[in-house]
């Protein structure tokens, strides 16, 4: 045993997640499917490169007119 070991600490967040995945198993399931729903697109590169080919660079100062 290392004498530097502490005592094993889990902190109050951690005890709080780890009774609500012991209440509700399928929890990690439905946080996939949101996930799925709202960020995990498939990219159209093509339509990603004429949207970046047809921006309009930027005024150094935005509401200066010319």
């Amino acid at each position: 045993m290392s004498f530097f070991r502490r005592p094993d600490y889990t902190s109050e967040a951690t005890q709080f997640i780890e009774e609500l995945k012991a209440v509700k198993p399928d929890l990690e399931a439905q946080q996939k499917a949101g996930r799925a729903l709202l960020w995990d697109k498939q990219v159209d590169r093509n339509a990603w490169q004429e949207f970046r080919a047809g921006q309009v660079p930027q005024q150094p100062y935005v509401y200066q007119t010319r």
